[in-house]
């Protein structure tokens, strides 16, 4: 490729990957904000900017083993090119964009891995993957909303115990104050995992092209810009899918919002503390699904989990074919 040309590419598709990042913040606003805004405890305004300056700020409470896990461990870096990461990229925007527009909160982070396996498999077929990491990331699919799940579930549990002899109204007036924390801990989880994966994106595009010397590492102004993106782009909001994510499931009163916000957080340190890429539409899904069934079962309103779940199953797939084509398409008019 000429010298000349390369650089324009570069950061045209350093640019396209910031704008993936700006829609997964916009896309992904809800799962920050659902239960506080649901609950009533903030004002979708307030919400937003609320779970925006935690997305930005999470960097420095966490590590990058995300972004190396997205940057190395999905596809054989090797055979990563622009050609790769334009498929991947138009994979991920182009279904998030669909799932937006339609209100479906499927995982944008799984959105990008399907583009990143989509690209790889059109560009080396089935030596692309990288199994070991991609089976850690497709097992973290199932895992994390159950643990999210549970963890929700069991966390009602202990608090109705705890607030058994307490008046209605004093658990609503206390849990109001805590959802403050526990809507801040989830949008740091949230910022820490879901940013990291456009880090490693853009990462491995640069040591693709030489950039980075031999040795694969994420530079500090590629963090920030995409911690800012993600923050801006949770700050532009995400109305459609909140009003799924927030009452469609299930009602929640403060203290139920306090237990699935604190539940998914638990969840997404665990996993970003791991390098595991998971989906915090999951995540939360699951932890609301846990405090409606900790209720009671019929309060889940299961129709509608159910079909977010098949857009969960198809997400990868859809995304992977899309970037196919996008590979294909690109190299036939090279």
């Amino acid at each position: 490729m000429d010298a000349h040309l390369a650089f324009p590419i570069l950061v045209t598709l350093i640019a396209v990957a910031l704008i993936f990042d700006f829609l997964n913040g916009l896309h992904d606003a809800a799962n920050s904000i659902a239960t506080i805004v649901s609950t009533r405890v903030l004002r979708p305004q307030y919400a937003v900017a609320w779970a925006a300056f935690f997305n930005f700020i999470a960097f420095l409470f966490f590590g990058l083993h995300v972004a190396e896990t997205l940057g190395t461990g999905i596809i054989d870096p090797g055979i990563v090119d622009p050609q790769v990461i334009f498929a991947a990229l138009m994979g991920a925007i182009v279904w998030n964009l669909l799932t937006w527009w339609l209100g479906i909160p499927s995982s944008s982070s799984h959105a990008l891995i399907g583009g990143l396996v989509g690209g790889g498999f059109a560009k080396a077929g089935l030596s692309a993957m990288v199994w070991t990491g991609l089976t850690k990331t497709l097992a973290a699919i199932v895992l994390s909303p159950l643990v999210g799940f549970f963890l929700a579930l069991i966390l009602v549990a202990i608090v109705s115990w705890l607030s058994v002899r307490s008046t209605p109204f004093v658990v609503d007036r206390a849990f109001r104050v805590l959802q403050f924390g526990s809507a801040s801990l989830y949008s740091l989880g949230h910022g820490g995992n879901d940013a990291q994966k456009t880090m490693g994106i853009i990462a491995v595009l640069l040591f693709s092209q030489g950039h980075l010397g031999d040795t694969f590492y994420v530079p500090f102004w590629v963090v920030i810009t995409c911690q800012a993106m993600m923050g801006l782009g949770t700050l532009m909001g995400g109305w459609r899918i909140v009003k799924t994510m927030g009452s469609r499931i299930t009602r929640l009163t403060p203290m139920q919002g306090f237990c699935a916000e604190t539940g998914g957080a638990a969840t997404l340190f665990a996993a970003t503390a791991l390098g595991v890429p998971v989906s915090t539409t999951h995540t939360i899904t699951g932890a609301i699904v846990g405090v409606g069934a900790a209720r009671r079962v019929s309060a889940v309103r299961w129709n509608i989990a159910s079909s977010i779940v098949t857009a969960w199953v198809i997400t990868i797939p859809a995304s992977a074919a899309i970037a196919a084509v996008a590979y294909w398409i690109v190299s036939a008019l090279k």
